[in-house]
């Protein structure tokens, strides 16, 4: 076990290193920094002296990856790839281009996503999951034909739909909720009731139509038919077998929801003015700053292939063959 964890850890090192180049190259080689000095600057203020000025007070006017004005390893650190991009492997996200910590603002900002996140992840789970062993049990039903018909119907709509329509009936109208804003500890809960039902509301036919699809697909296997053959009944089946081999392809779907928890998610932060780092994100795309934007991008990564190790982890943990083959 302890092998495995080693080797995927060590497979995941290099998709870090090339996920930092490529950012590195789009912010830095696709986009120059004299590009985005005029970015800032505007038209008004492009002159050669003011890119220069701009570029010196962020430390962009050093050289992408050597250094010739320096002897020793200060020819390779002191350039930008070191400064801005190298760092970032220790979690130094230095600081804005408008001059804020940005290690520090992510320390702030991720509670409110992970308030809000978390949530939505388990509670989202634990309906769709519900919902998709009920469909499954009454499969080929009425009942099963009219739920995945309200199903494509909830994934038809737009998100933006939930949450403009949610805004304007329990906030504007039956004043249940405000209708934007953020609070520290309980009395967040009237921030984040709203967005919440509406993203496991939004979610919800997609989810439920998903399980459903690996449920019923489980139930056609030869363990199933064996356990009819022992007397299981079906609810037992699905409860005692199905739910524990679908567990791998559950697991594959939740992994992609990790970095959410950390990150927030970029619309619902913003319509609903929850300062965690979805709208920390927009705010930094408004503002086109590209310090902030590296940093999301790069932590955005980071999240995934730890949720990656993690999915991994937990095959282990599910699947005695996993467990088998390390042996």
């Amino acid at each position: 076990m302890i092998s495995y964890i080693i080797r995927r850890t060590l497979y995941a090192l290099p998709i870090l290193v090339g996920v930092n180049l490529l950012v590195f190259a789009l912010f830095f080689v696709v986009n120059t920094p004299d590009d985005m000095a005029r970015m800032q600057l505007g038209v008004k203020y492009e002159d050669a002296a003011a890119v220069e000025r701009w570029k010196t007070a962020l430390g962009y006017q050093l050289p992408l990856f050597y250094n010739a004005d320096f002897t020793g390893m200060a020819r390779f650190t002191r350039t930008i790839f070191y400064t801005k991009s190298v760092r970032l492997f220790v979690f130094d996200f230095g600081r804005s281009d408008s001059g804020r910590d940005i290690g520090y603002d992510i320390s702030q900002r991720m509670w409110p996503s992970l308030a809000l996140a978390v949530p939505i992840l388990l509670i989202g789970l634990l309906i769709n999951i519900s919902l998709a062993l009920l469909l499954a049990l009454f499969r080929a039903s009425l009942l099963d034909r009219i739920a995945v018909l309200c199903c494509v119907l909830l994934m038809s709509v737009s998100g933006l739909f939930y949450i403009i329509y949610g805004q304007f009936v329990f906030s504007r109208l039956l004043r249940l909720v405000p209708i934007s804003g953020f609070a520290a500890g309980l009395a967040s809960l009237k921030f984040l009731i709203l967005p919440i039902l509406i993203s496991v509301l939004s979610g919800m036919g997609a989810g439920t139509r998903w399980y459903r699809t690996i449920f019923l697909e489980e139930i056609g296997k030869d363990y199933v038919r064996t356990a009819r053959t022992r007397g299981v009944s079906e609810p037992g089946i699905l409860y005692k077998h199905v739910l524990g081999n679908a567990l791998i392809p559950i697991l594959t779907g939740v992994v992609v929801l990790i970095p959410l928890l950390f990150m927030g998610s970029l619309i619902t932060e913003s319509f609903f003015g929850i300062p965690g780092l979805g709208s920390y994100t927009i705010e930094a795309i408004q503002r086109q700053d590209f310090a902030i934007l590296r940093s999301m991008v790069f932590l955005g990564s980071v999240l995934y292939i730890i949720g990656l190790l993690l999915t991994d982890l937990s095959y282990a943990l599910v699947d005695p063959r996993v467990r088998l083959g390390e042996a």
